[in-house]
């Protein structure tokens, strides 16, 4: 049996995360997939001060308090980010590394360094695409039922995490075993990054003929992948 840490990205919530955490589980496996700070069903503890360092503290805590070891941590999206300094801060109970079409900032970039968002609906605590550009951009090449399942869900993101440069003291410099999926039809976050990625981890590279959203339109293979390791 594996442990494995689930990781959303913007707009998310462990919710996105339901077709491959039951395959998971039905596999034997024990699965962690938290909603984190601000996001989902968490939206109305939304405040000043949430940033990608301390959604990654929480996940760290969570496997100190639960007592986790040997930990594949899997993220996805702007997850990216919160896995390595989760993975940074909990190094001991870290076996592996999935980053599934995710950004992987090295320390002091931010995600405006390496993503344009045509769009942005902003308040003063948060983020986020309107409805209209997140069924005609963002869900776009889902299926017709799976695409309003996940409108109905979507969240505004915590302002700082999309904005602030990130802080990794000792998170390249480590040795890690990682896999990095790409998937050919998404935009972002840029092949070219996901590269760099890859080949400064010394990582194992796969992709996927889909889109940003591969635990929603191919949860079988995905979930294949990150078996597989």
């Amino acid at each position: 049996m594996t442990t494995f840490l689930l990781i959303h990205g913007a707009y998310q919530g462990g919710w996105i995360w339901q077709p491959v955490a039951s395959r998971l589980r039905a596999a034997g496996h024990a699965v962690h997939a938290p909603s984190l700070d601000g996001c989902a069903e968490r939206r109305h503890q939304i405040r000043a001060g949430i940033t990608t360092e301390t959604q990654a503290e929480e996940l760290a805590g969570l496997m100190f308090y639960e007592d986790l070891s040997k930990v594949v941590l899997v993220g996805t999206s702007s997850g990216g980010m919160v896995l390595c300094r989760a993975a940074e801060l909990a190094r001991k109970r870290v076996a592996r590394l999935v980053f599934v079409d995710a950004l992987a900032l090295q320390n002091g970039e931010a995600i405006p360094d390496i993503v344009k968002r045509p769009t942005a609906v902003d308040t003063e605590l948060t983020t986020g695409p309107s409805r209209q550009d997140a069924e005609g951009r963002l869900f776009a090449d889902l299926d017709a039922k799976t695409r309003a399942w996940a409108l109905e869900r979507y969240t505004q993101h915590p302002i700082a995490a999309m904005r602030a440069p990130v802080k990794l003291d000792r998170f390249w410099s480590d040795s890690w075993a990682a896999t990095v999926i790409w998937c050919r039809n998404s935009a972002n976050p840029p092949v070219a990054h996901q590269r760099r990625a890859a080949d400064t981890l010394k990582g194992k590279w796969l992709e996927l003929d889909t889109g940003h959203y591969p635990m929603l339109s191919e949860p079988d293979r995905l979930t294949a992948m990150i078996l597989a390791g």
